[in-house]
């Protein structure tokens, strides 16, 4: 298990955040927390800061007359914050992201609504050339107050090893 805590001087600590690749084991599910509640502002922020026009996200008006009722929280934020529960915890020592797939929004998100992300570890191939780094596979989920998934992705990160 990675070190958290690690003496830097006498009465002196640092945090160490994130794991190394062989801290990963296929099948372990790490829980992230603190979890995050979805605000309007955030999401209206987001949204504008993104260029994303579709009324969907900002406009009260046009989302009474939709299936929803109400503004749904901008899908790419609920990615975003999902995946960014994930770094301390599981990506704070990658070397770069290889790559995101089979994206699914499987629920709705709402202001109001909170989230919390869980990560398991799909699989994990030593670099045949590079033995410093190593790559994993993970599935992120967000979950919201009901335990229900609300997004889930497949992502692959370039984790380095252990230092001799």
């Amino acid at each position: 298990m990675t070190e958290r805590v690690k003496q830097v001087g006498p009465n002196r600590y640092r945090e160490s955040y994130g794991r190394y690749y062989e801290d990963f084991e296929v099948g372990h599910i790490y829980e992230h927390r603190p979890g995050r509640t979805m605000t309007e502002t955030d999401n209206i922020q987001y949204t504008l800061l993104t260029m994303n026009t579709h009324p969907l996200h900002f406009d009260a008006e046009y989302c009474r007359h939709t299936e929803f009722g109400k503004p749904l929280i901008n899908s790419t934020f609920t990615l975003s914050v999902v995946a960014g529960m994930s770094v301390s915890d599981v990506s704070q020592k990658a070397i770069a992201n290889l790559g995101w797939s089979d994206i699914k929004l499987t629920a709705p998100v709402f202001a109001g609504d909170t989230l919390w992300g869980r990560t398991t570890v799909l699989s994990k191939t030593p670099s045949a050339s590079k033995p410093d780094r190593g790559v994993v596979e993970f599935l992120h989920e967000g979950l919201n107050q009901k335990g229900e998934i609300v997004a889930r992705m497949r992502r692959k990160g370039m984790m380095m090893t252990r230092p001799k």
